[in-house]
């Protein structure tokens, strides 16, 4: 279990419209400082903030963080919020093709590249009551 994920960013004030936007639907709210974003919901805390060591902040290649949805409609709210402000998609709301578990998911990177996806478990192979898509 994590405590909390950390992201780069090069600026703040851009990051906050993105994530204010994307992590509201998922229940998560900031509470902002100098140097740094916190948002928080259900036991996790996601920090973005500008890296201490004065070098420009850039994402992580192969690194997606993700965030689980109550709803498929928060997944679409999710990404609607951060695409209207400075996301990049990685893939719209819905089920994956292939997907072996079906869950309803949307990926989208923020502004400065970091790769973001909002996840709604499909209830029914949650409760074993599906089996995996071969």
């Amino acid at each position: 279990m994590y405590n909390h994920v950390t992201v780069g960013s090069n600026d703040l004030a851009k990051s906050r419209a993105f994530f204010d936007a994307a992590l509201a639907p998922l229940g998560m709210d900031c509470t902002p400082s100098e140097s740094r974003l916190r948002y928080a919901g259900d036991g996790t805390v996601l920090v973005v903030l500008t890296p201490s060591n004065g070098e420009p902040a850039t994402f992580g290649n192969g690194v997606t963080i993700g965030l689980r949805a109550a709803t498929p409609e928060a997944v679409d709210a999710f990404y609607a919020g951060g695409m209207a402000n400075g996301g990049t998609c990685e893939g719209p709301p819905g089920v994956r093709p292939g997907s072996p578990f079906r869950n309803y998911v949307a990926y989208m990177r923020d502004p400065e590249g970091n790769k973001f996806c909002a996840l709604w478990p499909n209830p029914e192979y949650v409760r074993g009551l599906a089996p995996k898509a071969e």
